[in-house]
């Protein structure tokens, strides 16, 4: 083989590895920046490009593996990608040292920016999480921390999203997993819930009772409302009968008296006579009928009625 051979041979297999090292594949949601002699010179799509070696080269940045490593790629993810923060102990408003972690959901929008802006964009955007966690817990206290996990977490986002947006960086959502007080401090929260549950207890049992008493009381009342109600018609069904009783036995002793006059009339008798004498009569019959011995005195006019009795007597005989 002739030395002209060999440099043909040579120079086919560079060019052959030019050409390799300047075909550049990039997968579906991925991306590469190109640099040109140390400039940006365009960012490459999905499929298959074409760069000029040696004047021309992909740029390498810095992403973080599944496992929380960092390394070295020249392909950027631009799908959602999500950092799970490791625990960081944090002092609430009411000076309470409390260990929490979070979960950060993040996409990268704009890949030059996420290269030229920052230099460490995985390590920038953990430690802004940690600091910005850190001033929004601050100024809440620790019961307050533990009810309001939606409210911190809308407060991170705001500020996360603000502060990456020059690193082309669209956070979408920040999540707390673990809320974490002292050992000291949940047992005291244990044994304040377990004070309230009794106090609710206490307070439930009371309002029972008090509605067992008020429907207790009621339930007599309206019994109470019921027998006078009761007592109140039978007094007037009473009333009522007895008034007809008396009407009745009235219009009884009218028709015998106007019959009794009408018949002493038709005879030539005095009928006012005949009454007083019948009642005189029935008077001196009740006071006679006493049990014990009594001492009557008949009245002057008695001799009067005696005379009555007398014409009635002679009345009937007639």
């Amino acid at each position: 083989m002739t030395p002209l051979n060999i440099v043909l041979i040579v120079l086919a297999i560079l060019v052959v590895i030019y050409i390799l090292r300047g075909i550049k594949i990039v997968s579906q949601s991925e991306t590469m920046i190109v640099e040109r002699l140390g400039k940006y010179n365009r960012t490459l799509n999905a499929g298959i490009n074409v760069i000029l070696p040696i004047i021309e080269k992909a740029k390498d940045t810095i992403a973080r593996r599944q496992d929380g490593r960092l390394i070295i790629n020249s392909r950027i993810d631009m799908r959602e990608q999500v950092y799970d923060f490791d625990k960081q102990s944090v002092i609430t408003k009411d000076n309470v040292m409390t260990e929490i972690n979070a979960l950060l959901y993040f996409q990268i929008v704009d890949p030059m920016k996420a290269v030229y802006e920052i230099q460490n964009l995985p390590v920038a955007i953990e430690k802004l999480t940690q600091t910005t966690l850190r001033n929004v817990v601050g100024e809440m206290e620790l019961d307050e921390t533990l009810t309001s996990r939606d409210t911190i977490n809308s407060k991170l986002r705001n500020v996360l999203d603000d502060a990456t947006n020059k690193w082309g960086v669209k956070v979408n959502r920040v999540e707390l997993q673990d809320i974490t007080p002292p050992e000291s401090i949940r047992r005291t929260m244990e044994l304040q819930m377990q004070a309230e549950r009794n106090r609710r207890a206490e307070i439930l049992k009371a309002e029972g009772e008090k509605q067992a008493q008020i429907l207790n009381s009621e339930g007599e009342k309206q019994a109470e409302i019921n027998a006078a109600e009761a007592d109140k018609q039978a007094n007037i069904l009473k009333a009522e009968g007895e008034a007809r009783a008396k009407i009745l036995q009235a219009e009884a002793e009218a028709t015998a008296i106007r019959n009794v006059t009408e018949a002493i009339s038709d005879r030539g008798a005095d009928p006012v006579n005949y009454l007083l004498a019948v009642k005189y009569i029935e008077t001196l019959k009740e006071i006679a009928s006493g049990q014990e011995n009594k001492t009557i005195y008949l009245p002057y006019e008695a001799t009067n009625m005696l005379g009555s009795i007398g014409g009635i007597k002679d009345l009937f005989q007639k």
